[in-house]
């Protein structure tokens, strides 16, 4: 599926079933909430969005506890869940969706590779959580990919 393609039918399955979803940033920078308000009419489902690409913010606005960042560090399937959880509560939406991880080219580790990303969908059906292996691919392409399997996980779940 197309990358215009994708967000239409996005647009439209949350159009047909009357939901919202707000989104919970990281990695991607708020590429998630430009693709999802790419498509005319976004307003009747995309409630809004955070940008927490710091730790002081995922803690601050989103409630993710200081001691999970500390432990599991803010790329983690716990802390992408968080996030999912606290942004969907916090703007009253019926999805939210999160997206954290090393975007590169700096900043990974043996343990957290550049290319290592977790994305959360979290809804009235429970929260999933996907872990992504983008390695090897430049800083733009682990954040269009991010953006692209979050995009796919709201499909899967309207379906």
């Amino acid at each position: 599926m197309g990358k215009a393609e994708l967000e239409k039918k996005v647009a439209a399955l949350l159009t047909e079933a009357k939901l919202t979803v707000a989104v919970a940033e990281s990695c991607t920078g708020g590429l998630l909430g430009h693709r999802l308000t790419s498509v005319p009419g976004s307003s009747e489902y995309f409630v809004g969005g955070v940008i927490a690409y710091s730790n002081e913010i995922k803690n601050k606005i989103l409630g993710v506890g200081l001691d999970v960042l500390r432990k599991e560090g803010a790329v983690s399937d716990t802390v992408a869940r968080l996030m999912a959880i606290a942004i969907r509560g916090r703007f009253g939406a019926d999805l939210g969706m999160a997206v954290t991880g090393v975007a590169g080219p700096g900043g990974g580790s043996e343990e957290k590779p550049v290319g290592l990303v977790w994305v959360a969908l979290s809804g009235d059906k429970g929260c999933r959580v996907r872990r992504l292996d983008l390695s090897g691919k430049r800083r733009a392409a682990v954040k269009t990919g991010s953006s692209a399997a979050a995009l796919e996980m709201i499909v899967e779940y309207l379906k």
